[in-house]
């Protein structure tokens, strides 16, 4: 078939895997990129907040789990307001959020006020996230795999960018006149990215699933019930994947390594989830998003495993830039099962949902590392504990596989997933 790469007043006519659809990609991540900067600001900002405030390290942290928790629910939120009213829509209001919020976290006059907005500053950055990933998926059919893992890495872009920004700010500006600027500056950058992606997808703004190709593969399953299913997976994988992500920094201070061997250690993994995680899209639209998933949670837990047994300077970076290459494509598997298994017109929705529950995993793996170490005195039985919750992901994914029923949505054949 013909590949046009042009879009008419009548969004029917609209071509996944067009020259347009590259475009509004290539636009998509540079929304995500300057979205994520809610998810990595706060971490670089943690010390000189509570050294202003005189607040407990605890305390000052809790604003971190503000954005989890906003992170996670605002998913749901604006995944529902994607389906309902389109992308635009919700990023807009996503956008108006995030420069208020910055503002307001700037204008803070206690470690409370400032802890509370960073609930709204997560909210607003899970528009740039879950949502922009089911909506990538609307645009192409050949290469969804591929886009849906693209649009995902904005995020870890962001991550790769934002950290040494935000801590050049504070070092010219200062905290407080560095979070103002951000949020003014994330508002006027994104609204002229998101009026940009208006205009490219012209009449089909509003609800561009209405034009998205049918779901691939039937797993016998009612929505729900594989909705419960992937968010169950998503915890799993997700309290395996905090382990090293959350404690790396301060495994590598026990040791005596130092703790900025294990920031490098931590900027390692990002940066090889972006291959990872462009990796799995290629791989997803040869042998599908559940197939993806389960290679990728077997790699996972076998970095976890060699954590357990090499603990030189050396071996980390190694097994942490390995943890990094294996683990960057798990959750952008999730929305491509979605987007394979689902009604184009949920797909938003249920993967904010399977989002949020891979929130919940991480800080609930966060904490419960912690708390293991802090009862053994090791990090050995987290690791363990995170192996054990990772062989839970890959049964869930063999039990999905299994199941797995393909048909043509054309001829109504069933075919092998």
């Amino acid at each position: 078939m013909a590949i046009s790469s042009e879009l008419t007043r009548d969004s029917d006519l609209f071509v996944p895997d067009s020259r347009r659809a590259w475009t509004r990609l290539a636009v998509a991540v540079l929304i995500g990129s300057l979205g994520s900067v809610g998810m990595w600001s706060v971490v670089v900002a943690l010390p000189v907040v509570q050294a202003e405030f005189g607040a407990s390290r605890g305390a000052a942290s809790l604003a971190f789990t503000m954005v989890m928790l906003g992170f996670g629910s605002g998913g749901v939120l604006t995944g529902k307001i994607t389906d309902r009213y389109g992308i635009v829509t919700a990023i807009g209001l996503g956008i108006g959020i995030l420069g208020l919020g910055y503002i307001v976290a700037g204008m803070s006059s206690s470690i409370w006020q400032f802890i509370l907005v960073h609930f709204a500053i997560g909210l607003s950055s899970s528009a740039t996230f879950g949502p922009l990933m089911a909506e990538a998926s609307h645009w192409f059919d050949r290469y969804r795999g591929l886009a849906v893992a693209i649009a995902a890495s904005g995020n870890y872009i962001g991550g790769a960018i934002w950290p040494p920004l935000v801590n050049f700010g504070m070092e010219q500006m200062g905290w407080r006149t560095s979070h103002i600027a951000i949020g003014i500056f994330t508002a006027v950058a994104m609204t002229l990215a998101l009026v940009g992606l208006r205009m490219l997808m012209g009449a089909g703004a509003q609800r561009d699933h209405e034009n998205a190709a049918p779901p691939r593969v039937d797993l016998r399953l009612s929505t729900n019930a594989l909705t419960a299913i992937l968010s169950l997976a998503g915890i799993a994988c997700c309290v395996a994947m905090s382990m090293p992500q959350v404690h790396i920094v301060a495994y590598c201070g026990d040791l005596g390594y130092g703790v900025a061997r294990g920031a490098e250690m931590l900027s390692l993994m990002l940066g090889f989830g972006i291959i990872s995680r462009i990796g799995s899209g290629f791989l997803a639209d040869k042998i599908g998003g559940i197939r993806t998933l389960l290679i990728g949670s077997v790699a996972q837990g076998t970095a976890l495993l060699f954590y357990l047994f090499f603990d030189s300077l050396i071996s980390l970076y190694i097994i942490s830039a390995m943890f990094g290459l294996f683990q960057g494509g798990i959750v952008p598997s999730y929305a491509i099962i979605v987007r394979e298994a689902m009604p184009a017109s949920q797909a938003a929705t249920r993967v904010g949902i399977v989002i949020f529950a891979s929130v919940f995993g991480m800080s609930f793996g966060g904490w419960i590392s912690g708390a293991i170490f802090d009862a053994t005195g090791s990090y050995s039985a987290a690791f363990a504990n995170g192996l054990a919750w990772n062989a839970l992901n890959i049964a869930v994914m063999l039990l999905l596989l299994m199941r797995a029923r393909g048909y043509s949505a054309k001829t109504g054949t069933g075919f092998a997933t």
